[in-house]
């Protein structure tokens, strides 16, 4: 689930109260259970302002109950065509994808972790690579690392993404790329990792995302055996 580009891209998180809550009043609810995080991509042009970025994260509702809080406040348009139930309690989660150096900076995780955001982890040609982990879980979004949005990844990428994968499930952080920050402690409870192909301008993503699957359960049943 992606956030609106009307409040990342041309309210620039500014004066979004109203906006957020016919997002969070669109229907989104209705996904229970298999709501998953939700993903805030901000422009290449996006600088980091920490009291702006404050300011926004502070917002964004943490539970399904205060996401029907917030929904309940949505603008007349929405009327008639809103959701305004909600038939299980869980955490809403929140991803951050940035794309600008301005963000490489303590401050911004800082911040992450004090909202509970994650930080995305975004292999592209362009942006930022950062294996930051600012959340209790982990968020990927593999772009294409050669062309963006249309490089396949290789069998040897794939086993590089895979062990990633399981580095950061059993609660470790990876260590071999670049960061932020240090790597903070384990996670003995583990942590669940969420992974996006978005190579598609070739129709690449599905064949990457099933060979990386593949690879996961071959590691599941090695570890098993």
């Amino acid at each position: 689930m992606k956030g609106p580009r009307f409040i990342t891209h041309i309210r620039r998180l500014k004066d979004v109260g109203e906006p957020l809550a016919n997002f969070f009043a669109s229907g989104l609810l209705r996904l229970g259970p298999k709501l998953g995080p939700i993903l805030w991509q901000f422009p290449p042009r996006q600088t980091f302002d920490e009291a702006v970025f404050d300011d926004f994260l502070g917002q964004l509702p943490k539970t399904t109950d205060e996401a029907l809080a917030l929904a309940r406040r949505r603008g007349s348009r929405l009327e008639g065509r809103d959701w305004l139930e909600c038939d299980v309690r869980q955490a809403v989660r929140h991803a951050v994808e940035i794309r600008h150096e301005s963000f490489r900076t303590p401050a911004f995780t800082a911040l992450l972790r004090r909202h509970g955001a994650a930080l995305v982890c975004a292999d592209t040609v362009k942006w930022p690579l950062l294996f930051d982990l600012t959340a209790d879980f982990a968020y990927v979004r593999l772009h294409g690392s050669q062309e963006l949005y249309v490089s396949g990844y290789e069998a040897e990428a794939l086993d590089v993404w895979a062990l990633r994968a399981r580095t950061w499930a059993r609660g470790d952080e990876v260590t071999d790329g670049e960061r932020i920050e240090a790597p903070g402690p384990s996670r003995q409870e583990g942590r669940d990792v969420f992974i996006y192909f978005d190579n598609d301008a070739k129709v690449r993503a599905p064949v990457d995302a099933a060979g990386l699957i593949g690879r996961l359960e071959s590691l599941r049943s090695g570890q098993a055996a």
